[in-house]
């Protein structure tokens, strides 16, 4: 019985990644849960920021969500094929003090999936969070691939992921990583 909490790297309300991270609750196997947490309210990274004012409010209400879970399951965009600086700020805030890397990351399953209207999906991005997620000290799960390209065909007005075969194979996804989570 995994409990896992995912995060959309986007802010827009209507995102594709926002979409899938919902898809990704609904499809959860028996007994798991997925909970989502926002970086919506965290700012850009300020180092005087921080040492005037200490961790913000809306980066303890992150971090303490990752530490509550079991396993995070990161919902990247990809933005000029790379990392959107707003999902890379928000994972930089949550590293801080430095000191927190250890209970925060250290150790903890982490998967990263991504839709995208272009055809190579965001297989651009999530090979960019390996670097920051080993350095973290994460154990990222690399048993399996989500990478939802041309996403314009695969979400309806509203965001819901309406294509069956991507929705059979997020719930694919998920198993497997709850699987790895749950050391299976």
């Amino acid at each position: 019985m995994a409990k896992l909490v995912g995060v959309s790297g986007s802010l827009r309300r209507g995102s594709f990644n926002a979409g899938l991270l919902a898809a990704a609750r609904e499809v959860m196997p028996a007994g798991s849960t997925l909970e989502i947490a926002t970086i919506a309210g965290i700012p850009l990274y300020d180092g005087d920021l921080e040492a005037a004012d200490g961790i913000p409010a809306a980066v303890t209400a992150f971090k303490a969500a990752i530490t509550g879970a079991d396993g995070l399951l990161l919902v990247t965009p990809e933005y000029n094929n790379g990392i959107p600086g707003v999902f890379k700020n928000a994972i930089d805030w949550a590293s801080r003090p430095a000191s927190d890397i250890g209970r925060v990351f250290g150790g903890r399953p982490v998967a990263v999936i991504g839709a995208s209207p272009g055809g190579f999906g965001t297989i651009l991005a999530q090979n960019d969070w390996l670097p920051v997620l080993r350095t973290l000290g994460t154990r990222p799960w690399h048993g399996g691939r989500l990478m939802a390209a041309q996403a314009g065909k695969l979400f309806d007005a509203g965001g819901a992921l309406v294509d069956e075969p991507m929705r059979g194979r997020l719930a694919q996804f998920m198993a497997g990583f709850v699987a790895f989570v749950e050391g299976g």
